[in-house]
């Protein structure tokens, strides 16, 4: 979603960032996993549109105040990047790293790990961080979404769960 976002942002195309956006939102199964996405979404979208002046970037957060799209945080995060100029890989790969970091940080949250297992982590993921980085370039719009069953039960079980040490 962050790659076919960030290409029609940088093609200036609001109704295909529009597209995508509603598709990814739609891909979703559960509850939690779309508000969570939503929440980041809005909050990056209203900082990006205050600090970056760009008419695309400021459409797009009006469509989001008025709710004519969800405002899906890979879109917002594809919107920031463009408007900043960097290049769909670079968007990709920073954002498969920034995932990465906060899943080993949710380890080290959990005492899974410590510091310097979690750094050698992140470095023994890299090379599938560009493999995933290069497959979301070559992939079109009709490859959004996604089959993940085992995660979306356990996402519903989360939803459910008494306690909880995630929003998401």
């Amino acid at each position: 979603a962050l790659a076919a976002a960030h290409r029609a942002a940088s093609d200036g195309d609001i109704e295909l960032v529009q597209e995508i956006d509603q598709l990814l939102f739609a891909s979703k199964l559960n509850a939690e996993m779309r508000t969570a996405s939503v929440r980041s979404g809005h909050q990056l979208i209203d900082l990006g549109a205050e600090l970056i002046e760009q008419p695309l970037l400021a459409e797009y957060g009006a469509r989001v105040r008025s709710r004519a799209t969800p405002g899906c945080q890979p879109v917002a995060s594809a919107l920031i990047y463009a408007a900043n100029g960097v290049q769909t890989r670079q968007a990709v790969a920073s954002d498969l790293f920034a995932f990465s970091a906060s899943f080993v940080g949710a380890a080290l949250r959990l005492r899974l790990t410590d510091h310097r297992h979690a750094q050698a982590v992140l470095l023994e993921t890299a090379g599938v961080m560009e493999q995933a980085t290069n497959a979301a370039l070559e992939r079109g719009l009709a490859d959004l979404g996604g089959c993940v069953p085992l995660a979306d039960v356990m996402s519903a079980q989360h939803e459910k769960a008494e306690a909880r040490l995630f929003a998401s």
